[in-house]
């Protein structure tokens, strides 16, 4: 009697186990199979994923337990196999804007840095592109400024890092998805390789007055308080990245490789021991994140520090005008 109670137990467990394995696999590879696929084959793919599913738990509502777990390993096995095949690349028809990343050489002490975008922005969908190369001599980085843009949810903002010469000039890098001319952005399609990672090196009136002049988003700049090593040091970790993104492509992933947790991970490069927060995947928070440990002037309460960082007035100001960057900081701490 213990045994048959015994064995009815298992049968039960593996019952309730098995349904929302089927169906949680089910909607994960639906959505996969969505994000990958287009027109009457994404139609298809969903039916034959919707069929298998159905079928895997007919068999198990029939008492058939072996043969549903053993076509659920299968499947999982040809799903995961068929994950796997999907590989980043370079050679797409890309968007306009992200059609180039940045790429850099080292010469004799200064960054040669080729694609920096300089476009004219009229509207998100007219403008005049423009493609340049320009020289920054490394001795003379003198300033970091972290830039947040937020768009619509206050607590995920898109993230960017200013550098600044002697000479007044500044080029931002911007960790951004790469979308293909028909794409356009799907937080959730970030989960599943709908996107590859591109690093973007721009002017501040190309990048920061597309944020406040066009697209109108609420945009803040905090200068950041490294050491000139430091500066030295992140600037090159954003050229390596261009060149390593360059020669072999990376998917974006909405958690775990975004705008915000690159330059984490660049970060750590420099500091090792820079903890770990949940400001980093929330990333408008990140500048409470930056004030806490004191990566930004503390001599202000954090309030009157994000009051004085706001730039969108300024920036839409300042339009296009030539000292574009320096109407943008006469308030910035």
């Amino acid at each position: 009697m213990d045994d048959v109670r015994q064995t009815s137990g298992v049968g039960l467990a593996a019952l309730l186990l098995f349904w929302p394995v089927v169906l949680v696999a089910a909607v994960l590879v639906g959505f996969a199979v969505w994000y990958q696929s287009d027109g009457l084959r994404r139609w298809l793919w969903l039916a034959l994923v919707s069929a298998i599913a159905i079928g895997l738990l007919v068999l198990q509502q029939r008492g058939d337990s072996r043969f549903a777990w053993c076509g659920l390993v299968i499947a999982l096995g040809v799903a995961v196999l068929w994950w796997i095949s999907i590989k980043p690349s370079n050679d797409r028809d890309w968007a306009p804007d992200v059609e180039h990343g940045v790429t850099a050489e080292l010469q004799d002490g200064d960054a040669l840095l080729h694609n920096i975008r300089d476009f004219d922005w009229r509207s998100e969908t007219d403008f005049t592109p423009h493609w340049e190369t320009r020289i920054y001599p490394i001795a003379a980085l003198s300033s970091v400024d972290l830039i947040s843009s937020v768009w619509s949810n206050p607590a995920i903002a898109h993230t960017l890092i200013s550098f600044g010469f002697d000479d007044g000039r500044f080029v931002v890098f911007s960790a951004e998805i790469r979308k293909e001319r028909h794409e356009s952005f799907s937080e959730l399609g970030g989960f599943f390789k709908m996107f590859e990672l591109v690093l973007i090196a721009a002017d501040e009136r190309d990048i920061l007055r597309l944020r406040t002049n066009i697209r109108h988003e609420t945009v803040s700049m905090f200068r950041l308080r490294l050491t000139p090593e430091q500066r030295r040091a992140l600037f090159l970790s954003f050229l390596d990245m261009g060149n390593r993104l360059a020669g072999t492509p990376e998917f974006y992933q909405t958690i775990t490789s975004n705008c915000t947790t690159i330059i984490f991970k660049l970060a750590r490069l420099i500091e090792p021991g820079t903890p770990l927060d949940w400001r980093i995947l929330l990333s408008g928070y990140l500048p409470d994140y930056l004030y806490e440990h004191g990566i930004v002037d503390k001599n202000l309460p954090l309030e009157m520090v994000k009051q004085r960082a706001l730039i969108t007035r300024l920036g839409e100001e300042a339009g296009s005008a030539p000292d574009y960057s320096k109407r943008i900081r006469v308030a910035v701490p």
